[in-house]
């Protein structure tokens, strides 16, 4: 199993400044904590929110810590542990099934030496299996850092979408 090193990210003074903005650009409104979430998330390198801007926005918000934790669990576009700086997310819908979305699964396993799972060594991608994210006019598609990538019914594609983000 290849896995990058999983660096610890603490609260600086950048990294809060930079919640902060988020928080402000959603007009500190708990409702949208989702979209707060994924915003953070963006800021981070490693395509994560950690546990210490959870508990920073739990202090902003009128937002227990408990309702962030379920809403980083519960989307698969969040995650509350670190990632590449290109998570992959492999959708494993029905549609995507019948459009041989294991094909396209195990060419990108075969192209970036890794396993659903993992992340490369370099820690630019790691490989997820994530339930439907509405793109069943476009499969076998992926999600990466929330674009859609559809159509990749052949090894030239996904290694052209490959060659793009490195």
């Amino acid at each position: 199993m290849q896995t990058a090193p999983t660096p610890t990210v603490t609260l600086t003074k950048e990294l809060t400044a930079k919640i902060d903005q988020v928080l402000k650009s959603h007009k500190q409104d708990p409702t949208q904590l989702l979209g707060i979430l994924l915003d953070v998330q963006d800021c981070i390198e490693q395509n994560y929110v950690p546990e210490a801007a959870a508990f920073y926005i739990a202090e902003k918000l009128p937002v227990k810590l408990s309702v962030i934790y379920d809403c980083l669990t519960f989307y698969s576009s969040l995650s509350d542990q670190p990632r590449a700086k290109y998570p992959i997310q492999l959708c494993n819908s029905i549609v995507c099934h019948v459009n041989d979305a294991a094909s396209v699964a195990a060419a990108f396993q075969e192209i970036l030496g890794i396993e659903i799972g993992e992340t490369t060594y370099d820690g630019k991608f790691t490989l997820e299996s994530v339930p439907c994210f509405g793109a069943c006019d476009q499969a076998p598609a992926v999600r990466i850092k929330g674009k859609i990538y559809g159509h990749l019914n052949t090894r030239e594609k996904i290694q052209q979408l490959i060659a793009q983000l490195i």
